[in-house]
């Protein structure tokens, strides 16, 4: 059972209706020196000068996404400024001059994900909306995010950042667990593709 905290950001698991998720991402450039750690399955956006930010943001109706927010980063290449060679990087270093650099991001908004909640949801909760709680969190370590479901958070409002479409059920994970295991997708006001406000 799922009963222990180990968020992991947002996993790509397939597209709404089953289809399988073919991993396609889209190329988007972070600009040289940008200052915040991004982390492997964190929520990215871009930004008025084209160039993709980690957001801080968590999803509710007091604190929405961004209009450009994009989907999730998955990496990133740039070339190094000490060693001058060319890097595939599971995170984005904060501050890391390179002006080569691009971010690979899942950008389709009919992709679910995995995420675990920061508490326990019933099968009550399939349907509704969740927030995220420490969006920009991560290890230095692994390069993977450790964003989690807001489970207390949890509304019918269509700012609200996710839809709940579905529980992970396996060995290790049940609906009702105390840090249950989700499949969500992003709503369309949470979405760039699909809000219709430009940046």
């Amino acid at each position: 059972m799922a009963t222990t905290a180990a968020p992991y950001g947002l996993k790509a698991v397939n597209l709404v209706g089953g289809q399988p998720y073919a991993g396609s991402t889209r190329l988007v450039k972070i600009a040289s020196g940008y200052a915040s750690n991004i982390f492997n399955g964190s929520v990215v956006s871009v930004v008025a000068a084209g160039t993709v930010e980690i957001v801080n943001e968590v999803g509710t109706n007091a604190s929405p996404f961004p209009a450009g927010t994009l989907g999730v980063f998955v990496g990133c290449s740039y070339t190094d400024p000490n060693t001058k060679q060319k890097l595939f990087s599971q995170y984005w270093p904060t501050g890391t001059v390179a002006s080569d650099a691009v971010a690979y991001v899942i950008d389709d908004p009919d992709v679910v994900f995995q995420i675990q909640a920061d508490d326990t949801l019933a099968q009550s909760a399939l349907g509704i909306n969740i927030p995220v709680v420490n969006p920009t969190a991560g290890s230095t370590t692994t390069g993977n995010s450790t964003m989690a479901a807001d489970a207390s958070a949890i509304d019918v409002t269509d700012t609200i950042a996710f839809k709940i479409v579905d529980f992970v059920v396996s060995t290790t994970s049940s609906v009702g667990d105390a840090k249950t295991d989700v499949l969500v997708k992003f709503n369309p006001k949470s979405h760039a593709y699909t809000n219709g406000t430009g940046i």
